[in-house]
């Protein structure tokens, strides 16, 4: 049994922990998910399931939007309410066109620290368990690129922000950042993922929902394969060109006017079904197997 569930994540439990559950529920031995969520925020938790996981690496590396309400006034040793407090300053001198300045800054491809709270590892610890131990490490900076950075909300000392990044972008780090930049501190309360690549919100599941719905009614939301890569050119195969890529030769390439050498195509067998990402070949016109989904 091999697809997606787009899981509508509740908060408390880590992604690790729905994945665990799911996993016992489904009776599926290979459980991952797209993306993790920290266990105070909600919304949109890929899992995948059997042959899916190997399709995870389109789910991480993909945009992900954001609803975020940030605090201005104290900063956290976390970037968000779970954390303590590490300075506190009245922030009722802020005003909503001085909040929508310092946001610009924060648009486009970006330099941003991941919290010393989080999942990075350094010398394959996770600098979270370092930060618990009183020993933080403040990571390096990396270029993010932030698309779309909105307020759509003024309530203060809370604000609302709407926002669409790339992958490995922080929203904590964003809050933080933000508190710093109007000189008041700030730190994150709540956290929605609207979307996840092409896997929306709306169209979530509630976790409670899947896991009440019966030892077969989970199936009912089972996304198949091709969900996550249906952005990449479909390629139709014969049975002949599937066995052979099945054993790792390459096949030939036919009208594919539109792609560059290297890049990547979906391959779908005689039924229908996903059964190869395929990369064309720089040497020349045939495609190469780049994962071999088929039996």
């Amino acid at each position: 049994m091999s697809g997606f569930l787009n899981v509508h994540k509740p908060e408390g439990p880590t992604s690790h922990d729905v994945v665990d559950r799911i996993r016992r529920h489904t009776g599926v031995r290979r459980v991952g998910h797209g993306g993790t969520l920290d266990p105070f925020a909600t919304g949109v938790l890929v899992v995948c399931l059997g042959k899916a996981t190997r399709l995870a690496e389109f789910l991480i590396g993909s945009p992900k939007q954001y609803r975020a309400v940030v605090e201005l006034g104290r900063s956290t040793d976390t970037y968000d309410r779970t954390g303590q407090v590490t300075a506190a300053r009245d922030p009722s001198g802020v005003t909503r066109e001085q909040v929508e300045a310092a946001l610009v800054r924060f648009r486009g491809k970006v330099l941003q620290t991941p919290p010393p709270f989080s999942a990075l590892k350094k010398g394959g610890v996770p600098l979270y368990r370092l930060a618990r131990a009183g020993k933080p490490l403040r990571p390096d900076p990396r270029e993010v690129e932030i698309a779309q950075l909105d307020l759509v909300a003024w309530d203060p000392p809370r604000l609302t922000l709407e926002v669409t990044c790339s992958a490995g972008t922080y929203i904590r780090s964003l809050a933080h950042d933000l508190g710093q930049a109007l000189g008041c501190g700030a730190h994150l309360v709540d956290l929605v993922r609207l979307r996840s690549g092409r896997f929306r919100l709306e169209e979530a599941v509630p976790l409670e929902a899947l896991l009440a719905a019966g030892p077969e009614g989970w199936r009912q939301w089972l996304l198949p394969l091709e969900t996550a890569v249906e952005h990449l050119p479909r390629v139709d195969l014969d049975a002949g060109e599937v066995r052979r890529l099945s054993q790792g030769q390459p096949v030939p390439a036919r009208r594919v006017p539109s792609l560059q050498p290297g890049d990547l195509a979906r391959g779908h067998g005689p039924e229908g079904d996903l059964v190869a990402l395929l990369r064309l070949d720089p040497a020349g016109p045939s495609w190469l197997p780049y994962k071999v989904l088929a039996h």
